[in-house]
């Protein structure tokens, strides 16, 4: 390895490392859920050190494998924000639901380094070994309740779908190849050259071979965003799944497929070929038919998980209007949003997390009635990551939004930017009727009868309160990191 191999992927190795020594921790002492919980926490911690430290950097490793610095390393720290959040919650969640499994630790580790190595390739073999290496502990980690059904089968689904999806992608890497020569980002960009003369040869006016792998690769990545028509996996694993593992896939395995889908898409559009304009309209489709079904699919629901992961498509749609205006505007309001969701969308499940119950229990929108007057600091929180979810000022997904509008109008589709704010009025009717449940509906529990929270999701929740508050009402602070 030479120096810029190893600054390339040192963020990556630092999380790699602290997963494999959680395996043998957890092989080798007894009753260590505590030793567990504290290496985690200090992997990911390490893990945002280095990503900092290389930041600045911009170099290439292992012949154009991957790359290191800059956004690849601002995903780095926000794959590991992310896991951090969920170590904190997970020991109180797991030990309540009967799932204290101390293999739970190592998989978020090693799901947490598969997105880095997603978000730092620039050929498609990394790429797939990083999506690989992610998607097979979500599949673990949403059976890992595995005494429950409804655990067992939101792991089968999503197993099952998934890997289809795989295969699409891994099929369109290769006719991507087959036209190009080439796995890698840059003899791509060299193949298309090539690719066009074959294609005049031919008498056709557009690379076929090429386009046919470039649509099949998008068909893999919307399924990973949870982006329409390919969300139907969505609801069911949302809401089988362990809650905590919910909020760490909806946020850090979204992000994931979002640095993938920047990094393709980046491509296409630098290669010149021609039809890019077709991409673009097609990106475009699935941004509105995601918007759309999602806000008007969650109108329907009773319960919040499954509101939360209609939601979670409609917000892959909002992203996706940065990849159909492309550019520097796109990627940055893309990355802006993903910071501002991961800390509203976290937040929103940890606390029903904390209000979860043994099998599925205290889900519904008619179990949170009355929950201002139980519980009066919960339902506050709850508001102010429904309001930002929602995109009301001067919260974080106020400004989020703003900057994926505003790309879209830059790049003359401003009528994408208008279905992204109608879609968002139509998200007020679920967002806000969920506050107003809370707070103007009477509930037969008694006051005070649930126990206090412990001082881990207390720290998880005060974090994601603060960065909510702070995007929103300091925007300045992530665009200058930006």
């Amino acid at each position: 390895m030479s120096e810029t191999d190893f600054l390339a992927i040192a963020p990556i190795t630092t999380v790699a490392a602290f997963s494999l020594i959680a395996m043998l921790v957890d092989a080798v002492v007894k009753k260590n859920t505590t030793v567990m919980q504290a290496l985690s926490i200090i992997g990911l911690l390490a893990g945002i050190g280095v990503a900092v430290w290389t930041l600045p950097q911009d170099v290439s490793g292992f012949n154009g494998l991957v790359k290191g610095g800059g956004m690849s390393n601002l995903f780095d720290i926000l794959f590991c924000a992310a896991g951090i959040l969920t170590v904190l919650l997970a020991k109180e969640y797991l030990e309540r639901l009967g799932g204290a499994f101390d293999e739970f630790y190592t998989l978020l580790l090693m799901s947490t380094s598969g997105a880095m190595l997603m978000a730092h390739s620039t050929n498609f073999i990394t790429l797939f070994v990083g999506l690989e290496l992610m998607s097979v502990c979500f599949y673990i980690l949403a059976g890992f309740m595995r005494r429950q059904l409804r655990s067992n089968e939101a792991a089968v689904k999503y197993f099952l779908l998934g890997a289809f999806a795989s295969g699409f992608l891994l099929y369109g890497m290769a006719l991507i190849y087959g036209a190009t020569t080439s796995t890698g980002a840059d003899g791509i960009l060299s193949g298309m050259s090539y690719t066009t003369i074959v294609a005049n040869a031919a008498g056709t006016t557009m690379p076929l071979l090429f386009w046919a792998g470039v649509a099949l690769m998008v068909v893999g990545l919307a399924f990973k965003v949870a982006a329409f028509p390919f969300h139907q996996w969505a609801p069911d694993v949302y809401e089988g799944a362990p809650t905590v593992v919910t909020g760490f896939m909806s946020t850090a395995g979204k992000a994931a497929a979002f640095s993938a889908f920047i990094i393709f898409i980046n491509t296409i559009y630098s290669s010149g070929v021609e039809g890019i304009d077709r991409l673009q309209m097609v990106l475009a489709i699935l941004a509105v038919g995601s918007m759309f079904i999602g806000n008007v699919t969650a109108i329907a629901q009773s319960n919040v998980k499954r509101m939360l992961a209609y939601s979670s498509v409609a917000h892959a749609g909002y992203m996706l209007i940065g990849l159909a205006t492309g550019g520097a505007d796109g990627s940055f309001g893309i990355l802006y949003y993903l910071i501002a969701y991961l800390f509203m969308q976290i937040g929103a499940f940890a606390i029903v997390g904390i209000l979860e119950k043994e099998e599925g229990r205290n889900l519904t929108f008619d179990d949170y009635k009355g929950l201002g007057k139980r519980r009066p600091g919960l339902a506050m929180m709850m508001a102010i990551f429904m309001f930002s979810l929602t995109g009301i000022p001067p919260f974080a997904g106020f400004f989020g939004k703003y900057q994926l509008f505003k790309a879209a109008i830059g790049a003359d589709m401003t009528w994408l930017a208008i279905c992204g704010v109608v879609a968002s009025v139509i998200s007020v009717w679920f967002y806000l009727g969920l506050v107003i449940s809370m707070f103007f509906r009477d509930s037969e529990e008694r006051e005070g009868t649930e126990p206090p929270l412990s001082g881990l999701s207390t720290a998880a929740l005060a974090i994601a309160i603060l960065g909510t508050l702070v995007i929103g009402f300091l925007p300045q602070v992530i665009y200058n990191l930006l």
